[in-house]
């Protein structure tokens, strides 16, 4: 019997101290968080999250409901933990995890406050998508090894104090080509998580060019068993059924990413034309492209039957896609006369509107006539395009591609990537302000930046990440901060330190020389695979 109570006595004294246990001393204002929040105070102290931890949110919230479920899923494998995610009236009471939805207190639909004390988290947004912007600063105050899909050891802890954030241009956005080089939907999945853990918020899909069509459009179906068969180099090629498209148009809702689809056109058409050949001016059907030049092709812009294919696949792909824009390309369509070029975007403008969606068009689109609620993006190496579209009061997407092309080299060995634009590399690509880039664009001509990876190279994921990884946090930062000083020196450090991170995640990325990486003895080391 005394035994038994000595034995009861020692776990009440164990269970004593545990629940005595001092917080850890952490400082926030050293966190490494990309992009930079707005502001940050330190309290110097820290909340543990463990085991009995719950998350909270308020009662008739189904979308911080949504974003609750993502939180305790993204955390469990490396923890363990499986916490209960429980509807109360004041989530903000309870020792946990808090996601509230706020009608007064925050503007914006990207907007968060995050407070963190010892005893709770309280996460708070006016949108469901500002909850999970500020989910992903949670998960980088984590420990890195949050990332790992294994069970790992704590403790799991969150420096305290308080974070108030928003983001300074509602577009910050990535471009996959899918069309030079064909790719599965559990890779655009992939590429959808790598951009959302940067609360990037815009997937620009590159569906279609002269190497391959990539989206099921049942009207015309050739496009896809014809014109999706083959890619660059002469393999075999693929496609979207209309069932995949809606699969990672929801996964991507699910992050709080719009999905906008490009239709390139009038040019970058041959394998359009090589599936119909009424869309030809000799009415011949053309031999399916493998190589990787441009401006050789176009569709017959005189002929009716053009803009009924164009209707069609228009009004398809506006069915299937919940965002509010549709791309129709519009760039290097060399092959086209200037004038049939004008009419013709002028005429397929009016398509997209019939269909309720908004156009976007590279910039070479602005020689027609825009409607304002049309977007026209930068990607040239001179502004010319695009002065001509702010000059219709059109805003510009920032995208030129001697500074945010992520398929340009980072240097003469980088063995992906092309280099008509120059090498690119992580410096270069973070150095530069979106606002103050070109003369006759000002911050309110522009609604944002987007990063495109065009396909000539890629052909794996492992290609991708290496492309993609270092630059694309950097292009995160530079859409959302607000701090005017931003300094290479400073990031660079900051970039460094998310090295444990990237092996955790399982990114394939380039370890630029430029970069202080932060050796922390226990990252999973990622080896850079050369192009075969």
């Amino acid at each position: 019997m005394n035994k038994r109570i000595l034995l009861i006595q020692a776990l009440l004294v164990s269970l004593l101290l545990f629940s005595c246990k001092k917080p850890t001393p952490k400082d926030l204002a050293k966190e490494n968080l990309i992009p930079q929040p707005d502001s940050l105070a330190a309290t110097d102290s820290s909340f543990d999250w463990t085991a009995k931890t719950k998350i909270y949110v308020q009662e008739k919230q189904e979308g911080s409901q949504q974003v609750a479920n993502y939180l305790a899923k993204l955390i469990a494998p490396s923890t363990g933990f499986t916490p209960e995610v429980k509807r109360v009236t004041n989530p903000a009471d309870k020792k946990g995890i808090a996601l509230i939805l706020s009608d007064d207190t925050i503007s914006g639909d990207e907007a968060y406050t995050l407070k963190i004390t010892e005893k709770r988290v309280v996460l708070e947004a006016h949108q469901p998508a500002g909850l999970f912007r500020g989910v992903q600063t949670i998960r980088q105050l984590l420990p890195a090894k949050i990332e790992l899909d294994s069970l790992q050891t704590g403790p799991w802890e969150l420096a305290s104090g308080i974070i108030k954030d928003s983001p300074n241009y509602q577009y910050r956005g990535a471009m996959l080509d899918v069309a030079r080089h064909f790719f599965g939907v559990e890779d655009v999945k992939r590429f959808i998580d790598l951009i959302a853990a940067y609360k990037m918020n815009v997937l620009h899909l590159h569906l279609t060019d002269d190497q391959g069509w990539r989206i099921e459009i049942k009207s015309w179906p050739n496009l896809t068993t014809h014109g999706g068969s083959t890619q660059v180099g002469g393999e075999k090629g693929g496609f979207y059924t209309q069932n995949q498209y809606s699969e990672i148009v929801n996964y991507a809702q699910e992050r709080f990413i719009t999905v906008i689809p490009e239709i390139d056109m009038p040019g970058h058409t041959n394998a359009a034309l090589a599936s119909y050949a009424c869309l030809n001016a000799n009415n011949k059907v053309t031999e399916l492209y493998t190589g990787t030049k441009v401006g050789f092709s176009t569709l017959d812009t005189d002929k009716e039957i053009t803009y009924k294919f164009i209707d069609d696949v228009i009004g398809e792909l506006a069915a299937l896609t919940p965002g509010e824009y549709i791309h129709i390309g519009g760039d290097e369509s060399n092959a086209t006369k200037k004038k049939d070029y004008i009419s013709f975007v002028n005429r397929v403008q009016k398509i997209v509107s019939r269909h309720k969606k908004k156009m976007i068009g590279w910039a070479d689109v602005a020689a027609a006539e825009l409607e304002e609620n049309s977007l026209a993006q930068f990607w040239q190496t001179k502004p010319d395009n695009a002065i001509k579209a702010v000059n219709q009061n059109v805003k510009i997407i920032m995208s030129p591609a001697n500074r945010a092309y992520l398929d340009m080299q980072y240097d003469s060995i980088c063995p992906l990537g092309l280099h008509w634009a120059g090498y690119v590399d992580v410096k270069k690509a973070y150095g530069w302000s979106i606002e103050n880039f070109a003369k006759g664009i000002s911050k309110e001509n522009i609604v944002g930046i987007e990063a495109p990876l065009w396909g000539e190279t890629i052909e794996t994921m492992d290609d991708i990440e290496y492309l993609v990884f270092p630059r694309l946090p950097g292009y995160a930062e530079l859409g959302w901060s607000k701090n005017t000083n931003k300094s290479w020196e400073e990031y660079k450090i900051r970039l460094g330190k998310q090295k444990e991170r990237f092996g955790y995640m399982n990114i394939n990325y380039y370890q630029s020389p430029l970069i202080p990486w932060a050796n922390r003895g226990n990252e999973k080391i990622i080896q850079q695979k050369e192009k075969k």
